[in-house]
């Protein structure tokens, strides 16, 4: 039966996990722990191909613990019926050892069938998941449980990993390998900081390589044909997309235009257009905003070719878009604006308009001079004093002029004008 390389080469202990330092280092806290002996339910939670389901294999190779493992893209609420029926037989007499694999797919009843069995040390649970424990893990189980974050694996480890399966594949099959060496560090850099991932390459090299004289040639060029078209991790609805999208619209308001190039182009490798472009409007008039107005014309214009051209010619316009607005002036004046008036509103601070701007079906016919309303364009400038508030928030300010030069000369206006009327 065929067994994929990733889990022949499946390490057995700590010392042959590659990466995680951070927390299997010779000081590495969960390294500790499991030193101890005394395992408590825990979560891992990180990209897939980290080393997840393989530290767990070595826990509950370390335990006296029965094993037993569930995926919870397949498993029923029987499933772990079936489980606590067997507490305190002779099937499990010392209490059990679950390994929950994807616990965001289980719902929260039945996260909450394992509540009293983790409580009372019967069931030692370890779950791994690669999205946000935080948002999609029962709290209740959050609260009982120690979280531990694995991290993609560094392309440095992860060549260590490569050449063993490497030459695993080629002792077991009696073959001589000749490696060029760029060819190994881009199955490293390539795969996104996942292991399987590299290991299947390896594979593939191996399947695809033309054999001569019992010598297996491992190329730079078979090597970027059969690597993943990108190194990255990506996932519409996970962690992923929102950190590459905070990341452009961060380092776009911080005024850095390759930081920006680059993260436009991890969403454009991903085939994820439509976020680039709705990020790309957002940005225009949440951090240029009226320091530049002009520029959501501009990004529009821009978003608006995008589309229409489709990819790869699409990166084009877009990249204009994110390198006109990462060194334009910001201001977030109007952003700050809105929300503090929405602020008021969702707090019941409203009241009623002033009844000179309430419509009147004869308003341009004589009688707004009922209201009482003032009509600008008949004063110099353009402008008179009156009130548009209501008296519940007269004298609210919700709008400050920002400090760049565009808010500033608008300031300088009105500020001269409004002082002649007075």
């Amino acid at each position: 039966m065929y067994q994929p390389l990733a889990d022949q080469l499946r390490p057995k202990t700590l010392d042959d996990v590659v990466g995680q330092t951070h927390i299997l280092g010779p000081n590495g806290l969960l390294r500790r722990i499991i030193a101890s002996g005394t395992i408590p339910n825990m979560i891992f939670y990180g990209p897939s191909g980290t080393g997840k389901t393989t530290v767990a294999n070595i826990i509950a190779a370390q335990t006296q613990r029965q094993l037993y493992r569930l995926n919870a893209t397949t498993a029923s609420s029987a499933d772990i019926k079936e489980i606590i029926a067997q507490l305190d037989t002779f099937l499990a007499p010392n209490g059990i050892l679950l390994y929950l694999d994807e616990i965001q797919y289980f719902t929260k009843k039945q996260q909450q069938s394992l509540l009293e069995f983790i409580e009372n040390g019967k069931i030692t649970l370890i779950a791994s998941t690669t999205e946000n424990p935080y948002f999609y893990v029962y709290n209740a189980i959050l609260s009982r449980s120690t979280i531990f974050e694995f991290k993609s694996v560094p392309a440095a480890e992860i060549e260590k990993a490569v050449r063993r399966g490497i030459d695993f594949l080629a002792e077991k099959n009696g073959l001589t390998t000749h490696i060029e060496p760029e060819a190994v560090a881009y199955v490293a850099a390539s795969c996104g900081g996942d292991v399987r991932k590299a290991l299947n390459t390896v594979e593939l090299l191996f399947a695809a390589g033309q054999v001569k004289n019992g010598v297996l040639p491992i190329t730079l060029e078979d090597a970027k044909g059969l690597s993943q078209r990108s190194a990255m991790r990506y996932d519409r609805d996970g962690d992923s997309h929102y950190d590459i999208v905070s990341a452009l619209q961060k380092s776009v308001r911080g005024s850095d235009p390759d930081a920006a190039v680059h993260y436009l182009a991890r969403l454009l490798e991903a085939d994820d257009l439509p976020s680039a472009c709705r990020r790309m409007l957002v940005m225009a008039s949440e951090d240029v905003g009226l320091a530049y107005p002009q520029a959501i014309v501009i990004v529009k214009a821009c978003v608006d070719a995008a589309l229409q051209l489709g990819m790869p010619e699409a990166r084009i316009p877009l990249a204009e878009a994110a390198v006109l607005m990462a060194t334009a002036p910001k201001s977030n004046s109007a952003y700050l604006a809105i929300d503090a008036a929405l602020g008021d509103i969702r707090a019941g601070h409203s009241g009623e308009i002033p009844r000179q701007l309430q419509n009147v079906h004869a308003d341009g016919t004589g009688f707004e001079r009922e209201q009482g309303y003032l009509y600008p364009h008949d004063y110099p400038g353009h402008w008179v004093r009156q009130q548009y508030l209501p008296d519940k928030l007269l004298g609210k300010k919700y709008y400050e002029y920002g400090e760049n030069k565009t808010e500033q000369a608008a300031k300088a206006y009105w500020d001269l004008l409004k002082s002649r009327s007075e």
